[in-house]
């Protein structure tokens, strides 16, 4: 009987030491652990394992590796300004979006700023392609650095692999704005699409798997003429700026642009199975830090009182560069433009960094919509309208275009 008592008192005990453990590790392990995101297929997760993977891609267990993107010791400040009046039910929009964070800055000030989903300022939440407008920023960083020679150059003379394979006489400009004319699927509804299988080939030993695979692609349109949306791009642009620098892409970017221009936290940057970052995808940071990177890019890309890019870059990358077949919309450096000066990094389900040069503006959300694109649930549209919301209301307020 003594014995019985002590196993069933050692029970009692082991509950309530799980029970205290459960509520200690907080509500994103709790969630994490509960969904179980395992796994690098993002694509497929389910609803509820994207809730809770996106906010800590980067910390799952065993599953995918990354690089810190350190900052430095002074961070930008974002002042409040005064609250914006939007002519739209916020709280329906932000939940119907399934918006998990947005910062809204005028003239460098907060005028809006709201975390739905148990989201926190302080949490990261992955990007997704808004890291494509990250990467191209490098290029121009390197361009001005002198590392890359020419946006003429041909993509293969940076990147060994790609030599004799559809990539031959491609230029990096090319390759920039999507329209290389080489085949590329990027259904992410298909598990054997290209975007889908790229990341799961096996390394190569000294050479980079995702241009191993990028060079075993055909030739769909001779290069220049059809624009045709590829990660893969992306992700060749950033093994690109990696051996023309020498450098990590997490590293170049913190000391061009994370370090000097006062970003808040750590930001880290998936790697894929060879150790390269993902360069078309994955950057985990703070809605206030990607709302900083907008303004850095509001501000004609200075960082530390110094100019990171080259002179026109920025005139060049965020305007229309390629015809995406939609009226009063385009694609420039790895950035898409809106015909009224605007232009915005975008992310699946739901990530984005929107800026108006013309209204001072810079709008950066994240976001767990109910899929990729946001078409089945009408997320993608009803953003767009909310972007036209802050804009009229920034224009009743007598800050709108001349």
């Amino acid at each position: 009987m003594k014995i019985l008592k002590r196993v069933g008192i050692g029970l009692a005990v082991l509950f309530v030491a799980v029970g205290i453990g459960w509520i200690l590790i907080g509500p994103e392990w709790r969630a994490l652990l509960t969904h179980q995101p395992y796994g690098r297929d993002v694509l497929f997760w389910n609803q509820a394992q994207r809730d809770a993977g996106f906010r800590m891609i980067d910390r799952i267990p065993f599953v995918i590796e990354s690089h810190d993107i350190k900052a430095g010791g002074d961070v930008r400040d974002l002042p409040p300004g005064e609250p914006l009046t939007l002519d739209l039910d916020l709280d329906a929009y932000l939940a119907a979006n399934r918006t998990a964070g947005i910062v809204i800055l005028q003239d460098g000030k907060v005028r809006l700023e709201r975390y739905e989903m148990d989201f926190r300022p302080d949490g990261r939440w992955t990007s997704f392609s808004v890291a494509k407008s990250l990467t191209s920023t490098l290029v121009g960083a390197a361009v001005k650095d002198g590392a890359i020679r020419s946006l003429n150059d041909p993509v293969s003379d940076y990147v060994d692999e790609l030599k004799g394979s559809a990539y031959d006489g491609v230029t990096v400009e090319q390759v920039l704005t999507m329209t290389s004319g080489v085949d590329w699927n990027e259904d992410y509804d298909d598990p054997n699409s290209d975007v889908a299988q790229f990341d799961l080939q096996a390394p190569v030993e000294g050479k980079s798997s995702l241009a191993t695979y990028m060079a075993t692609l055909g030739r769909a349109h001779p290069a220049g003429e059809v624009w045709n949306y590829s990660t893969g791009e992306t992700n060749l642009i950033g093994v690109l700026v990696s051996r023309a620098t020498g450098r990590e892409l997490a590293g170049y970017l913190s000391e061009k642009v994370w370090a000097p221009f006062g970003m808040e936290q750590d930001a880290t940057w998936l790697l894929g199975k060879d150790g390269h970052e993902i360069s078309g995808c994955c950057i985990q940071a703070s809605v206030r830090d990607f709302a900083r990177f907008g303004q850095f890019i509001l501000e004609g890309g200075k960082a530390g009182g110094q100019d990171v890019l080259p002179e026109g870059w920025l005139a060049a990358a965020t305007v229309k560069q390629a015809d995406i077949g939609s009226p009063g919309e385009g694609y420039g450096y790895q950035w898409w433009t809106w015909d009224d000066g605007a232009f915005q990094a975008d992310g699946i389900f739901g990530q984005g960094i929107f800026i108006d040069p013309n209204r001072n503006l810079v709008i950066a959300s994240n976001a767990s919509w109910t899929s990729a694109l946001g078409d089945k649930g009408g997320e993608w549209e009803a953003r767009k309208e909310f972007y036209k919301a802050v804009q009229r209301a920034v224009d009743a307020e007598g800050d709108g275009p001349e």
